[in-house]
Protein backbone atom coordinates (compact mmCIF):
# COMPACT_ATOMS: atom_id res chain seq x y z
CA UNK A 1 0.00 0.00 0.00
CA UNK A 2 1.52 3.26 -0.99
CA UNK A 3 1.53 6.36 1.17
CA UNK A 4 -0.09 9.83 0.57
CA UNK A 5 2.13 12.53 -0.63
CA UNK A 6 1.91 15.17 -3.24
CA UNK A 7 2.64 14.62 -6.53
CA UNK A 8 5.40 16.50 -6.85
CA UNK A 9 7.53 19.30 -5.25
CA UNK A 10 6.46 22.20 -7.16
CA UNK A 11 3.02 21.07 -6.01
CA UNK A 12 3.93 20.62 -2.00
CA UNK A 13 5.76 23.76 -2.02
CA UNK A 14 2.58 25.70 -3.26
CA UNK A 15 0.13 23.89 -1.10
CA UNK A 16 3.03 24.69 1.92
CA UNK A 17 2.94 27.90 0.90
CA UNK A 18 -1.08 28.44 1.63
CA UNK A 19 -1.20 26.53 4.53
CA UNK A 20 1.50 28.91 6.09
CA UNK A 21 -0.89 31.83 4.72
CA UNK A 22 -4.48 30.43 5.77
CA UNK A 23 -2.77 29.80 9.55
CA UNK A 24 -1.92 33.03 10.06
CA UNK A 25 -5.00 34.51 8.90
CA UNK A 26 -7.28 31.96 10.86
CA UNK A 27 -5.86 31.37 14.24
CA UNK A 28 -7.08 33.14 16.75
CA UNK A 29 -4.28 33.84 19.94
CA UNK A 30 -1.19 32.40 20.94
CA UNK A 31 -0.17 28.71 19.44
CA UNK A 32 2.59 26.48 19.87
CA UNK A 33 2.95 24.36 16.74
CA UNK A 34 5.17 21.49 16.88
CA UNK A 35 6.02 18.25 14.80
CA UNK A 36 5.71 15.01 16.09
CA UNK A 37 7.64 12.12 15.16
CA UNK A 38 5.76 8.48 14.89
CA UNK A 39 6.25 4.82 12.82
CA UNK A 40 3.83 5.98 10.39
CA UNK A 41 5.68 9.56 9.00
CA UNK A 42 5.65 13.15 11.05
CA UNK A 43 2.72 14.76 12.82
CA UNK A 44 2.07 18.47 12.62
CA UNK A 45 -0.38 19.89 16.02
CA UNK A 46 -0.93 23.15 16.83
CA UNK A 47 -1.68 23.58 20.99
CA UNK A 48 -3.51 26.47 22.75
CA UNK A 49 -5.32 27.46 26.17
CA UNK A 50 -4.29 26.49 29.21
CA UNK A 51 -1.77 24.00 29.80
CA UNK A 52 -3.12 22.19 32.97
CA UNK A 53 -6.07 19.52 32.75
CA UNK A 54 -6.95 17.12 30.53
CA UNK A 55 -6.59 18.78 26.54
CA UNK A 56 -9.18 19.18 24.48
CA UNK A 57 -7.72 16.78 21.25
CA UNK A 58 -9.49 17.88 17.68
CA UNK A 59 -9.08 15.15 14.93
CA UNK A 60 -10.43 16.72 11.40
CA UNK A 61 -12.79 14.68 8.37
CA UNK A 62 -11.42 13.73 5.50
CA UNK A 63 -9.38 15.76 2.90
CA UNK A 64 -9.01 18.35 5.89
CA UNK A 65 -6.54 19.24 8.82
CA UNK A 66 -6.36 21.01 12.00
CA UNK A 67 -7.58 24.42 10.32
CA UNK A 68 -11.09 23.39 9.77
CA UNK A 69 -11.22 24.03 13.98
CA UNK A 70 -10.14 27.16 13.59
CA UNK A 71 -13.74 28.82 14.81
CA UNK A 72 -13.07 26.58 17.67
CA UNK A 73 -9.72 27.02 18.76
CA UNK A 74 -10.66 30.56 20.80
CA UNK A 75 -13.52 29.56 22.93
CA UNK A 76 -12.20 26.19 23.43
CA UNK A 77 -8.76 27.20 24.79
CA UNK A 78 -10.43 30.09 27.07
CA UNK A 79 -11.36 26.48 29.06
CA UNK A 80 -9.08 23.90 28.23
CA UNK A 81 -5.65 22.82 26.45
CA UNK A 82 -6.60 22.68 23.32
CA UNK A 83 -4.58 20.23 20.53
CA UNK A 84 -5.78 20.47 16.85
CA UNK A 85 -3.86 17.54 15.22
CA UNK A 86 -3.16 17.54 11.23
CA UNK A 87 -4.16 13.77 10.79
CA UNK A 88 -1.84 12.36 9.21
CA UNK A 89 -2.28 11.13 5.70
CA UNK A 90 -4.63 14.01 5.23
CA UNK A 91 -3.43 17.26 3.49
CA UNK A 92 -1.79 19.41 5.71
CA UNK A 93 1.32 19.74 7.53
CA UNK A 94 2.49 16.43 8.23
CA UNK A 95 4.75 13.97 6.41
CA UNK A 96 3.80 10.79 5.60
CA UNK A 97 6.79 8.04 5.65
CA UNK A 98 4.61 4.64 6.28
CA UNK A 99 1.07 2.92 4.95
CA UNK A 100 -1.92 3.48 6.97
CA UNK A 101 -3.25 0.21 6.52
CA UNK A 102 -6.26 -0.12 8.04
CA UNK A 103 -8.21 0.93 11.09
CA UNK A 104 -5.76 -0.54 13.91
CA UNK A 105 -2.65 1.32 11.99
CA UNK A 106 -4.61 4.51 12.30
CA UNK A 107 -5.53 4.18 16.14
CA UNK A 108 -1.50 2.90 17.02
CA UNK A 109 -0.97 6.51 14.92
CA UNK A 110 -2.80 8.95 17.20
CA UNK A 111 -1.71 6.39 20.00
CA UNK A 112 2.08 7.42 19.25
CA UNK A 113 1.09 10.87 18.54
CA UNK A 114 -0.84 11.33 22.06
CA UNK A 115 2.13 9.33 24.19
CA UNK A 116 4.76 11.73 22.03
CA UNK A 117 2.89 14.57 23.54
CA UNK A 118 2.76 13.12 27.03
CA UNK A 119 -0.85 13.06 27.03
CA UNK A 120 -2.44 10.46 29.36
CA UNK A 121 -6.01 11.34 28.90
CA UNK A 122 -7.63 13.26 26.25
CA UNK A 123 -11.16 14.68 25.24
CA UNK A 124 -11.34 13.49 21.48
CA UNK A 125 -13.27 15.05 19.19
CA UNK A 126 -13.92 13.25 16.20
CA UNK A 127 -15.83 15.19 12.79
CA UNK A 128 -16.81 12.41 10.16
CA UNK A 129 -13.27 10.33 9.40
CA UNK A 130 -11.76 11.95 12.75
CA UNK A 131 -14.43 10.26 14.51
CA UNK A 132 -13.61 6.51 13.59
CA UNK A 133 -10.24 6.94 14.03
CA UNK A 134 -11.28 8.13 17.67
CA UNK A 135 -13.67 5.49 17.67
CA UNK A 136 -11.17 2.64 16.89
CA UNK A 137 -7.98 4.59 18.97
CA UNK A 138 -10.65 3.98 21.75
CA UNK A 139 -11.43 0.47 21.27
CA UNK A 140 -7.84 -0.44 20.53
CA UNK A 141 -5.95 2.18 23.50
CA UNK A 142 -8.82 2.59 26.22
CA UNK A 143 -7.05 3.98 28.76
CA UNK A 144 -6.25 7.45 27.34
CA UNK A 145 -9.28 8.41 25.92
CA UNK A 146 -11.50 11.07 29.07
CA UNK A 147 -14.35 11.72 27.07
CA UNK A 148 -15.64 10.90 22.81
CA UNK A 149 -17.44 13.25 21.22
CA UNK A 150 -18.27 12.24 17.58
CA UNK A 151 -19.50 14.66 15.03
CA UNK A 152 -21.32 13.42 12.50
CA UNK A 153 -18.68 10.41 12.63
CA UNK A 154 -18.08 8.06 10.11
CA UNK A 155 -18.17 4.21 11.06
CA UNK A 156 -21.63 4.55 12.75
CA UNK A 157 -23.88 3.14 10.27
CA UNK A 158 -23.62 2.34 6.69
CA UNK A 159 -23.57 5.37 4.28
CA UNK A 160 -26.52 6.56 2.60
CA UNK A 161 -26.66 5.84 -1.33
CA UNK A 162 -25.99 9.51 -2.10
CA UNK A 163 -22.68 9.85 0.39
CA UNK A 164 -20.26 10.13 -2.43
CA UNK A 165 -21.88 11.80 -5.18
CA UNK A 166 -22.63 14.64 -2.45
CA UNK A 167 -18.93 14.47 -1.50
CA UNK A 168 -17.56 14.82 -5.30
CA UNK A 169 -20.09 17.43 -6.27
CA UNK A 170 -18.87 19.43 -2.83
CA UNK A 171 -15.35 18.85 -4.33
CA UNK A 172 -16.13 20.64 -7.89
CA UNK A 173 -18.31 23.22 -6.13
CA UNK A 174 -15.37 23.94 -3.92
CA UNK A 175 -13.30 24.93 -7.17
CA UNK A 176 -15.92 27.35 -9.10
CA UNK A 177 -15.71 31.17 -8.46
CA UNK A 178 -16.96 32.42 -4.99
CA UNK A 179 -20.20 33.66 -6.09
CA UNK A 180 -21.51 30.64 -7.75
CA UNK A 181 -19.45 28.22 -4.99
CA UNK A 182 -21.73 29.89 -2.56
CA UNK A 183 -24.55 29.75 -4.41
CA UNK A 184 -23.81 25.86 -4.49
CA UNK A 185 -23.56 25.11 -1.25
CA UNK A 186 -27.15 26.35 -0.21
CA UNK A 187 -28.37 24.07 -3.21
CA UNK A 188 -26.06 21.24 -1.71
CA UNK A 189 -26.34 21.80 2.05
CA UNK A 190 -22.64 22.11 2.53
CA UNK A 191 -22.23 25.60 4.47
CA UNK A 192 -18.33 24.53 4.34
CA UNK A 193 -18.21 25.69 1.02
CA UNK A 194 -19.00 29.33 2.55
CA UNK A 195 -15.69 29.13 4.28
CA UNK A 196 -13.50 31.32 1.42
CA UNK A 197 -10.36 30.76 3.34
CA UNK A 198 -10.67 27.28 3.59
CA UNK A 199 -11.67 26.35 0.04
CA UNK A 200 -8.32 28.47 -1.13
CA UNK A 201 -6.45 25.85 0.97
CA UNK A 202 -8.39 23.03 -0.94
CA UNK A 203 -8.08 24.50 -4.05
CA UNK A 204 -4.25 24.18 -3.15
CA UNK A 205 -4.27 20.92 -2.32
CA UNK A 206 -5.04 19.79 -5.78
CA UNK A 207 -1.88 17.87 -6.10
CA UNK A 208 -1.80 15.72 -2.99
CA UNK A 209 -2.54 11.54 -3.30
CA UNK A 210 -5.08 10.94 -0.41
CA UNK A 211 -4.18 7.04 0.39
CA UNK A 212 -6.40 6.01 3.41
CA UNK A 213 -7.88 3.84 4.57
CA UNK A 214 -11.96 4.01 3.57
CA UNK A 215 -13.91 4.80 6.89
CA UNK A 216 -15.95 1.12 7.26
CA UNK A 217 -18.84 0.77 9.70
CA UNK A 218 -17.78 -0.53 13.10
CA UNK A 219 -19.74 -3.77 13.82
CA UNK A 220 -22.55 -4.28 16.63
CA UNK A 221 -19.18 -5.89 18.88
CA UNK A 222 -16.87 -3.07 17.98
CA UNK A 223 -19.33 -0.22 19.26
CA UNK A 224 -20.06 -2.22 22.44
CA UNK A 225 -16.52 -2.28 23.20
CA UNK A 226 -16.63 1.48 23.09
CA UNK A 227 -16.17 2.31 27.19
CA UNK A 228 -15.37 6.01 27.27
CA UNK A 229 -18.02 8.33 27.88
CA UNK A 230 -19.50 9.39 24.23
CA UNK A 231 -21.60 12.18 23.11
CA UNK A 232 -22.70 12.16 19.44
CA UNK A 233 -23.94 14.81 17.13
CA UNK A 234 -26.13 13.85 14.33
CA UNK A 235 -27.09 16.09 11.52
CA UNK A 236 -30.37 15.58 10.76
CA UNK A 237 -29.64 16.18 6.82
CA UNK A 238 -26.74 14.38 6.80
CA UNK A 239 -25.83 13.20 3.43
CA UNK A 240 -23.23 10.76 5.20
CA UNK A 241 -26.20 8.72 6.92
CA UNK A 242 -29.73 8.33 8.04
CA UNK A 243 -30.05 10.14 11.27
CA UNK A 244 -32.58 8.14 12.73
CA UNK A 245 -31.58 4.86 12.64
CA UNK A 246 -28.38 5.94 13.38
CA UNK A 247 -29.39 7.23 16.62
CA UNK A 248 -31.31 3.92 17.04
CA UNK A 249 -28.46 1.80 17.13
CA UNK A 250 -26.02 4.08 19.32
CA UNK A 251 -28.98 3.88 21.67
CA UNK A 252 -29.41 0.41 21.20
CA UNK A 253 -25.26 -0.54 21.56
CA UNK A 254 -24.43 2.25 23.97
CA UNK A 255 -27.12 2.76 25.96
CA UNK A 256 -24.93 5.37 28.22
CA UNK A 257 -24.19 7.78 25.58
CA UNK A 258 -25.39 10.63 24.99
CA UNK A 259 -27.20 11.38 21.44
CA UNK A 260 -28.42 14.51 19.97
CA UNK A 261 -29.75 14.98 16.27
CA UNK A 262 -29.15 18.62 15.83
CA UNK A 263 -31.79 20.04 13.79
CA UNK A 264 -31.36 21.50 9.93
CA UNK A 265 -27.71 20.97 10.23
CA UNK A 266 -26.03 18.49 7.60
CA UNK A 267 -22.99 16.26 7.77
CA UNK A 268 -20.93 20.07 7.60
CA UNK A 269 -21.81 20.19 11.24
CA UNK A 270 -18.80 22.15 12.38
CA UNK A 271 -20.29 24.95 9.76
CA UNK A 272 -23.75 24.22 9.85
CA UNK A 273 -24.27 24.46 13.69
CA UNK A 274 -21.06 25.73 15.19
CA UNK A 275 -23.04 26.77 18.80
CA UNK A 276 -23.95 23.10 19.07
CA UNK A 277 -20.87 21.77 17.98
CA UNK A 278 -19.13 24.11 20.85
CA UNK A 279 -21.30 23.45 23.69
CA UNK A 280 -21.17 19.53 23.09
CA UNK A 281 -17.60 19.57 23.36
CA UNK A 282 -17.55 21.72 26.39
CA UNK A 283 -20.50 19.65 27.93
CA UNK A 284 -17.90 16.96 27.40
CA UNK A 285 -15.36 17.94 29.02
CA UNK A 286 -17.01 19.91 32.03
CA UNK A 287 -18.64 16.76 32.70
CA UNK A 288 -15.99 14.76 33.15
CA UNK A 289 -13.83 17.73 35.04
CA UNK A 290 -16.94 17.60 37.45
Amino acid sequence: MRISEFRNSKAEARYRTAYERALARLWRGERTSVDITTGFGTTRVHRAGTAHGEPIVLLPGSGGNSLMWHAYIEPLAARHPVIAVDTLGEPGAGVQTSPVRDAHDAADWLEELLAALDVPAAHLVGCSYGGWIALHHQIRHPGRTATLTLVDSAGLADLRPGFYRWLVLGGMAAMAPRRLRHRLARRLGNSALLDDELMTLLRASTGFRRRLPLATTLTDDELRAVSAPVLALLGERSALHDAPSTAERLHRLLPAAEIHTVPGAGHSLTTDDPAAVLAAVLSAASRRAS
